[in-house]
């Protein structure tokens, strides 16, 4: 498995390092300036690099495009590797409308090639042992919380570099925190969660005039099981925190990303980081390809909280 690597930030470099000692070769390696790009493709032993992912996509080469570039090209970015051909992994988000990720998603059903997204909170060990015992019948969701926040007024990402381009709190972070809510609560089926929803009903303020985008969001869906999920966002908090609380009828469970522990009841373990966690996505990925399984997260997937999104979005144009 060839892999082309677009992006080499934070993720770009996370997937990178769990590839490199995978069963794949670090092909080639897309970045926005010519030094940086060099220098990191040399770091990572990549055998080619270029600015120009459109030079890329040419390479029959490649067998798999990993696309860990700004939110805004990510629907740009998959049709066109599509179209040449390739394996597509998508960071999350899958794109920024819905009409992009089901323009993909039907993309690469007609071609018959994969594609994958990013949402590592499905690849939680501690989620899934969870799933586990809600398949079971051992016990019953009755709420979820998600939540994600942090300071990003100045477009400052994790690395601690200024972005050329500006997150999305609803379609980057959301996904984060609607998908993984709709996983749980379907049981590992995110299509059954949807159907199974009764309302929706959220709040997002108008784009904010420093950043361009709304920096607030919240919502809270109730399912025809008087289920409660309620997952809300922040670019304006000083205190960072990204967690997970899941109340069922047996027990509670609260994931803290960040701290890297779950608290389960009154006890406290630590968990895989956020980054060990991460290491599992890429990998998943080329083992599908190669194999001809389906990955852990295909796009089709996740299309259930992109809906909710959608739903969100449309709800605060009108």
């Amino acid at each position: 498995m060839n892999i082309c690597m677009i992006g080499h930030g934070m993720m770009g470099t996370w997937h990178s390092q769990s590839l490199r000692d995978a069963d794949c070769v670090l092909h080639t390696l897309v970045g926005r300036e010519a030094d940086a790009t060099e220098a990191f493709a040399m770091d990572y032993g990549y055998l080619h690099w270029c600015v120009d992912y459109r030079e890329a996509l040419k390479s029959p080469e490649i067998d798999i495009v990993i696309i860990a570039g700004p939110s805004q090209t990510h629907a740009e970015m998959a049709l066109a590797a599509l179209e040449h051909g390739k394996h597509v992994l998508v960071e999350i988000p899958l794109a920024l409308t819905l009409a992009d990720c089901e323009r993909i998603v039907a993309t690469g059903e007609r071609l018959g090639l994969k594609v994958g997204v990013v949402h590592p909170m499905r690849f939680r060990r501690e989620h899934r042992h969870l799933i586990e015992r809600l398949r079971s019948g051992k016990e019953h969701v009755l709420q979820i919380q998600s939540r994600l926040f942090l300071h990003r007024r100045e477009n400052i990402g994790s690395t601690g570099l200024k972005r050329c381009w500006t997150d999305n709190l609803l379609w980057h972070h959301g996904a984060h925190l609607v998908d993984v809510a709709l996983w749980l609560t379907g049981k590992g089926d995110p299509f059954a969660a949807e159907a199974d929803i009764l309302t929706v009903h959220s709040v997002m303020p108008a784009a904010d005039d420093h950043t361009g985008i709304p920096m607030e969001v919240a919502a809270l869906i109730e399912t025809k099981q008087r289920q409660s999920i309620i997952c809300t966002g922040s670019y304006n908090s000083a205190d960072r925190i990204f967690d997970i609380f899941v109340i069922t009828d047996r027990d509670s469970y609260r994931l803290d990303i960040l701290r890297g522990t779950l608290k389960q009841g009154v006890d406290e373990l630590e968990v895989d980081s956020e980054k060990a966690n991460n290491d599992q996505v890429a990998r998943d990925f080329v083992d599908a390809v190669r194999t001809g399984g389906e990955p852990l997260v295909s796009a089709r997937s996740v299309l259930p909280a992109m809906r909710v999104l959608h739903q969100i979005e449309q709800t605060h144009q009108r």
